[in-house]
């Protein structure tokens, strides 16, 4: 199992949506730029707990996949080893990218992580 690393890439906010709804800011939780490592079990320190329930699938199946899979058929990311995904926000979605990493996951670590 391989170590994978969470980057925000894009930020949006629907203004439309927001005032509409009432949404006064963008999201206050991830800003372009962040960098996350998890051990593809546990969300990462100070990580929206929505966008983990949103990405973690997609951690969990990197995290257990070899280097040169391709998620879903084929014709979704076609660069092995990459997923993007995004939070369930449909006012103001933040975009991550997934990548595994070569660094495994110790088995110690995932561990201690879930007593």
């Amino acid at each position: 199992m391989k170590k994978i690393k969470i980057e925000v890439i894009k930020t949006h906010f629907d203004e439309d949506l927001a005032k509409e709804f009432g949404v006064k800011t963008p999201c206050p939780a991830h800003s372009v730029g962040q960098v996350f490592i998890s051990n593809g079990f546990d969300k990462p320190e100070n990580f929206c707990d929505e966008a983990w329930k949103a990405i973690y699938q997609y951690v969990f199946a990197l995290a257990h996949m070899s280097k040169e899979e391709i998620f879903y058929f084929k014709d979704w990311i076609t660069k092995p080893g990459v997923a993007i995904n995004s939070c369930n926000d449909g006012v103001r979605p933040v975009i991550f990218k997934l990548t595994q990493l070569d660094e495994k996951a110790e088995r110690a670590e995932i561990y201690e992580a879930h007593l």
